[in-house]
């Protein structure tokens, strides 16, 4: 058999369904959003508004969600993330079944950036902030800023799947990964 091909008596679930909808429906947010900048103001605030329902329930689950979707599983210190990619470049990390520690650091970026852009979206929209220029600034900056950490994601995700030989996106899709072996971290 194919080490890069898992049947479902050798995977298990680890992404529930509701963060596998809530990761893609905030990759369409944040694509739809950043397409339609400075194009079609409705579109682009709604996709903003709706990603900032997104991150506001995603909080939620990290705080009160199933095993994979909470943040004390998955938030490590930098020390720790540090040593990961160190781990990372002498092609010696271990496969964690949730999110690895450099995922994980991720993870509260892309929701700090997006929950930013939102805010900051939604300051321009009063009369407090309207025509501020460092709100502006701080939107036009995470906006952009936010093209940079999703390269960095899809990155990180295409080399564990190759340094592991599993197929992130599509667990990403299924919900699904390869069973974990004695050396991987649960």
């Amino acid at each position: 058999m194919n080490a890069t091909v898992s049947i479902r008596g050798s995977s298990v679930r680890v992404w529930s369904p509701y963060v596998r909808l809530f990761h893609w429906s905030l990759v369409l947010c944040v694509a739809v959003a950043w397409l339609s900048s400075g194009e079609i103001m409705k579109v682009h605030e709604l996709a903003g508004y709706s990603a900032g329902v997104l991150i506001a329930s995603r909080m939620i689950a990290g705080l009160a969600g199933s095993r994979y979707v909470r943040f004390r599983q998955f938030v490590r210190g930098p020390r720790e993330v540090a040593g990961y990619l160190t781990d990372v470049a002498s092609h010696r990390e271990r496969r964690y079944l949730g999110h690895n520690p450099a995922g994980g650091a991720m993870v509260l970026a892309l929701l700090a950036s997006v929950a930013g852009i939102a805010l900051t979206g939604w300051m321009q929209t009063t009369d407090a902030y309207w025509g501020v220029t460092w709100v502006e600034d701080v939107h036009k900056i995470l906006g952009n800023g936010i093209l940079v950490l999703v390269g960095l994601h899809v990155g990180g995700v295409l080399l564990a799947s190759l340094r592991h030989h599993e197929n992130l996106i599509r667990a990403m899709i299924t919900g699904r990964k390869r069973a974990p072996s004695p050396e991987d971290v649960v």
